[in-house]
């Protein structure tokens, strides 16, 4: 008995302190697994802050790279306007976005210092960045010194150089990486959201535990309540990031809204720009006129000074030979104001109306232009073979495509070779030439001997800015200009080329299908015959003494009664001084006032007097607002259409504003 009371002791005594031992058991266990637990929760906590940080340093390291893009656009359309503008202010400019430019790159680098998959990127952006600052800079050196010709070639090149295309490749490229880490980030986020609602989950269920411990009761429900308190912190204050990122998401797309419509003003000052280079190709062309257009008028001058010299010399003894003589002077004078028309009209940049035009006369016309500009080692032929058929274009912008391939094939054949330039008919169906209606043409041929085209070529011959010639020799907008004018025309132009075997450009306008007495009343002259009248006293405003002793010697041999006046200043007081002046005959530029300034700024009662403007510039005539309601004479003139002029004038003629010409 005495062993089983022992026993039973000792199962009692082992009873008793499993009691004992197991509330502390069980409390070192829910201590354990609540460390466990509390421990997991801070990991959880840091993994989802550190990926809510990465997260917006990618947003951080895109929107540094769109910034970058967005600036060195901005600094190249601002070159681009510096370059055809020539303003100092858009140069400084330039330099100043182009550094910003730099800043933000740098800033970028900064952005990405802990990323070593992105440095590589940015260091080879960085060394693109350099080189197409260098590239700039030159563009805006050549600027600078006066270059501009060759600034926009090596701009036009630019746009489609290496560098440009690798920093755009780079910034994709490190776009591209962020978005991709984006979307790693954004699962880590996920991810970690979900471990920690895990983590609450099982908080919770050890708090039920906890209940059934009254010993851990209290401390295991204040450590649920922190927990919750601070998981409610965290999504607060991340509910407050993301309402930061999304205001500054809505501020850079206000931004990039910003931008675009300030891209588009830029397109359409670019559209401007590129209406004033076409201007200044044209006038390229007029420039290499000048040697010939000096060659002839030294010719013309040579035959007006011989004759009159000659004349004075045998105007006494042999009247007859003087007479000669001063005919070929005249003869020489006139050939000197129809080059100086004819150059004038060629040159000014204003819309002309179309009118019904033989392309044989033009070419016919245009012959020693051409020569004058292309050089004596081409050989031109003509080929007029149209035959009565006419055309109804601009005769000026005619004038420009044809001068212009002239030019075109003088360079192909480096100034030497053969040019023919020839007219013919042709009677085309439907679709037969390009989108050609079925009818009548007139096909004008310009075919030269040079060096040709490559079919590569040839397929890019109209594209506007395209050029094989070197930078500053050529804009490249010669051969779309003709393409645009003859698509207006409703024509087409065609080009036939082979390497070493020459060039032929063939342009089809449809023929002018009016009679012929239609088209001589749209060529006509607006003038009539003058009506004689008696003799009038005429005041005479010219500022240049020769002209205006000339000018009173020719109304005196019309037996009018001129009175000078060498200022338009003094208009008003010899008005006033002759009340008996029924006409006033004025020069359109003067010193301090024009012509129209001095009409406009006469007393009331001298309003009424009839006005005849005097000029010897083309452009003049044109402005209708200046000379509506008075005729308008172009220098230099005959007695003839002197008289012409003042019979309008006099009698009140309804064609008033017409501009006489030289007969």
């Amino acid at each position: 008995m005495a062993d089983s009371d022992i026993m039973d002791d000792q199962e009692r005594g082992w009873r008793m302190a499993i009691r004992r031992l197991l509330p502390f058991l069980l409390g070192i266990l829910l201590v354990g697994s609540l460390g466990a637990l509390l421990y997991s929760a801070s990991n959880a906590s840091r993994d989802h802050a550190q990926a809510l940080a990465e997260q917006q340093r990618s947003f951080e390291i895109i929107a540094l790279a769109r910034a970058f893009e967005a600036q060195t656009a901005r600094a190249e359309v601002t070159l681009a306007r510096y370059v055809i503008g020539l303003n100092p202010d858009t140069g400084r400019l330039f330099q100043d976005q182009w550094r910003t430019a730099g800043a933000q790159l740098k800033a970028l680098g900064y952005a990405t210092r802990g990323t070593g998959w992105q440095r590589g990127n940015v260091e080879a952006l960085h060394h693109a960045y350099m080189a197409r600052g260098k590239t700039l800079n030159e563009i805006g050196l050549r600027t600078t010194y006066d270059q501009k010709m060759a600034a926009l070639g090596r701009f036009h090149e630019a746009g489609t150089s290496r560098d440009l295309k690798r920093i755009t490749a780079l910034l994709d490229r490190v776009i591209q990486a962020e978005n991709l880490r984006l979307r790693e980030r954004s699962l880590a986020v996920t991810l970690a959201g979900d471990r920690t609602e895990w983590m609450g989950q099982t908080s919770r269920l050890l708090g039920l535990a906890m209940l059934v411990c009254v010993l851990f009761a209290a401390w295991f429900a204040h450590v649920a309540y922190s927990d919750r308190r601070n998981a409610r912190r965290l999504a607060e204050a991340e509910a407050e990031r993301a309402d930061r990122l999304d205001l500054a998401v809505r501020t850079r797309t206000a931004e990039l809204t910003d931008a675009y419509e300030r891209l588009k003003q830029e397109s359409i000052e670019r559209a401007a720009a590129e209406e004033n280079l076409r201007q200044m190709h044209k006038m390229d062309a007029v420039g290499q006129l000048t040697g010939g257009i000096a060659h002839d008028f030294n010719n013309m001058l040579a035959v007006v000074v011989g004759g009159l010299e000659l004349a004075k010399r045998n105007i006494r003894l042999k009247p007859a030979e003087a007479s000669r003589h001063l005919d070929n002077a005249m003869e020489g004078a006139n050939r000197a104001s129809a080059l100086t028309r004819r150059l004038l009209a060629f040159a000014r940049s204003e819309p002309l109306l179309p009118s019904a035009v033989d392309p044989d006369a033009l070419v016919s016309g245009m012959a020693e232009l051409i020569d004058r500009t292309i050089g004596d080692q081409i050989i031109v032929a003509l080929a007029p073979k149209a035959q009565g058929w006419r055309i109804f274009v601009d005769q000026h912008q005619m004038e420009n495509a044809i001068l212009n391939l002239c030019v075109n094939a003088r360079d192909a054949m480096d100034g030497r070779g053969r040019l023919t330039i020839g007219t013919g008919q042709a009677v085309l169906a439907a679709g037969e030439v390009g989108d050609c209606v079925a009818g009548d043409y007139v096909v004008l041929t310009v075919a030269d001997d040079g060096c040709g085209m490559s079919a590569e070529v040839l397929a890019r011959v109209f594209e506007p800015f395209f050029t094989t010639k070197p930078v500053g020799k050529g804009t490249g907008l010669g051969l779309s200009q003709i393409f645009g004018f003859v698509r207006q025309c409703e024509g087409e132009i065609r080009i036939e080329s082979e390497p070493d075997k020459g060039t032929s450009v063939h342009i089809y306008l449809p023929r002018r299908m009016g009679s012929a007495a239609t088209d001589a009343v749209d060529a006509a002259s607006p003038m009539h015959a003058a009506t004689l009248h008696p003799p009038t006293r005429i005041l005479v405003v010219e500022d240049d003494p020769r002209v205006l002793n000339q000018t009173m010697a020719a109304l005196a041999e019309l037996g009018h009664l001129p009175i000078a006046c060498d200022h338009p200043s003094k208009a008003a007081k010899l008005l006033a001084n002759n009340g008996d002046i029924g006409l006033i005959m004025s020069d359109v530029l003067m010193p301090d006032l024009t012509g129209p300034e001095m009409i406009r700024a006469l007393p009331a009662q001298y309003r009424h007097l009839p006005v005849l403007f005097v000029t010897g510039y083309a452009g003049d005539a044109t402005a209708s607002a200046d000379f509506v309601g008075h005729e308008v004479l172009r220098k230099p003139y005959t007695l003839m259409a002197l008289a012409n002029a003042l019979s309008t004038a006099l009698n009140g003629s309804t064609q008033s504003g017409t501009v006489a010409a030289a007969e």
